[in-house]
């Protein structure tokens, strides 16, 4: 059972009431902020971005209070380390929705797969070749595989037949990046997507 507790974890965050372990962990922030920064001199900037000048952490964090913001370290690698006064909430909130916006707007290239067998129909062929240019239209990469079983390992000549014929079939939307190899009872060919 775990007991009510009272930590203070930040001086402008405090937590009260049962927690468990998990809500200790508050962020993994690579920022020293507030009391966290321990240099001897810091230089500041202001909210407006406004040189303020160099001085001991102690009066910057005075300065930052009075404002009721953070002093937050954004440049530790110089020579003194360069501080700013901003409201860090704001500020973790605007990058965090920065970079959501950046990974929603990334396209993500998959690898889709179509199979086959050396045997295959000629309407089952068109099915996969018209999946084939669909996935390739979406931008993704294609591999194209044919699978030999028993007897069949014999006439490999068949599937690099099959597949130099699909690649042909989808020369307008794809350039072929592997030619057909055989890896143990499988042929593959990779396609990917002309640039448009």
């Amino acid at each position: 059972m775990l007991s009510c507790a009272r930590v203070l974890v930040h001086p402008r965050f405090v937590f009260s009431g049962y927690f468990s372990r998990r809500c200790l962990i508050i962020s993994n922030t690579a920022y020293q902020i507030n009391e966290e920064i321990r240099d001897k001199e810091i230089r500041l900037i202001g909210e407006d971005g406004a040189q303020l000048g160099i001085m001991s952490p102690a009066d910057a964090f005075k300065i930052a209070v009075e404002q009721e913001l953070d002093l937050v370290k954004i440049s530790p690698a110089s020579n003194p380390p360069v501080c700013k006064i901003m409201d860090y909430g704001k500020y973790r909130f605007e990058q965090s929705k920065r970079e959501k916006e950046a990974r929603k707007n990334q396209h993500i290239v998959e690898v889709k797969e179509i199979r086959m067998s050396p045997g295959i129909g000629l309407n089952d062929f068109n099915t996969k070749l018209k999946n084939g240019q669909k996935f390739l239209q979406e931008g993704d990469r294609l591999k194209v595989t044919v699978r030999f079983r028993g007897r069949e390992m014999a006439h490999t000549n068949i599937g690099e037949e099959l597949l130099k014929k699909f690649a042909e079939e989808c020369s307008e939307l794809a350039t072929v990046d592997k030619n057909p190899k055989l890896e143990g009872r499988f042929m593959t060919m990779f396609l990917s997507p002309k640039a448009k």
